[in-house]
């Protein structure tokens, strides 16, 4: 495994982090794939075993039941202080008003929700899980100001939103002395690149890190383009994703694969970590195999012809995921 500082700050993570959206109750939240606790903790086991030391979850994740898995299981067999454990906030959580949205009741309301699940004193990197246009920016960033001076959270990041939301969220904490985002969790990946028209570029100028979310585009990338599985049957989000023209993408990996001799994962995730803004991949793993692609992807080195040919299939897309 390797380690890189997040953006320009001091923090050291891998630069796989594990996406724990996979890992919850089957029948709490909309997400009726997931692995349950029993699951679950051999895989979080093998991540820290294999040197990953960033964890990503979010409050939303299985009606809060990610949260409860992934911290018990980082209690059992990991130090605290040895891990950077990352969750989320914005989502609906309980029906009727300030159940959702980043309002400072939202904010103050859900982290300390989220610690009692995740079962720790603080979070390492608390993001905003999307913008919130019915909230002033103000108002958000205030309240999560006032969450890393209490304490409670190290760092804060945000997650999809359009160029100009990110920039007005950065310049109103600087205006006014708050702490600003230091993380950027997008949607980023081989047959997803429209990050890179102005999203990208601004983190690279500020110093923000990149960690994208679905890096292996819900599993296509993994596979031939007319495979369906579990996930994918029941994945409403996911299939507003991707298009047809996406195809020749995953042929392209295919062909790069097969000529080295290895997992379609591997080369989609190496090509993510050649990219200079990307910090680190949320990788979701719901298989001991996926974790060693993802592993074994870091130390995977990609000519600059095959990049080429990575990348020349691709399609512009409309803007999808925030």
């Amino acid at each position: 495994m390797q380690y890189v500082k997040l953006g320009s700050t001091g923090l050291d993570v891998s630069r796989i982090c594990l996406g724990c959206m996979t890992y919850g109750v089957p029948d709490r939240g909309t997400h009726e794939w997931t692995l349950d606790e029993a699951a679950s903790r051999p895989l979080i086991r093998q991540a820290l075993e294999a040197g990953v030391t960033f964890f990503d979850t979010a409050n939303v994740y299985s009606d809060g039941t990610s949260e409860e898995i992934v911290g018990k299981a980082l209690a059992d067999f990991a130090r605290r202080d040895d891990i950077v454990l990352a969750t989320k906030v914005n989502g609906r959580m309980r029906p009727g008003p300030n159940g959702a949205g980043l309002s400072r009741k939202a904010v103050m309301t859900e982290i300390d929700h989220s610690l009692r699940r995740l079962g720790t004193d603080y979070v390492d990197l608390y993001q905003i899980h999307r913008f919130d246009p019915h909230t002033p920016v103000e108002e958000t960033m205030e309240a999560l100001h006032d969450l890393v001076k209490a304490g409670k959270v190290r760092y804060i990041g945000a997650s999809s939103m359009y160029a100009w939301q990110f920039s007005k969220m950065q310049y109103t904490a600087e205006r006014h002395g708050w702490t600003k985002f230091v993380s950027m969790q997008n949607h980023y990946n081989l047959v997803y690149r429209e990050e890179e028209r102005e999203m990208l570029p601004l983190c690279a100028d500020q110093g923000v890190g990149v960690l994208p979310w679905s890096p292996l585009a819900r599993g296509r990338l993994t596979r031939d383009w007319d495979t369906a599985t579990g996930r994918s049957a029941t994945d409403t989000f996911g299939s507003t994703l991707y298009q047809e023209g996406d195809r020749a993408v995953v042929e392209a990996v295919t062909r790069i694969a097969g000529e080295r001799g290895v997992p379609r994962a591997r080369v989609a995730l190496a090509w993510l970590l050649h990219q200079d803004t990307v910090t680190a991949p949320i990788v979701g793993a719901s298989r001991p195999g996926h974790l060693e692609d993802a592993v074994a992807a870091v130390g995977l080195t990609l000519s600059e012809t095959e990049i080429e040919e990575l990348e020349r299939p691709y399609a512009p897309h409309p803007i999808a995921g925030h």
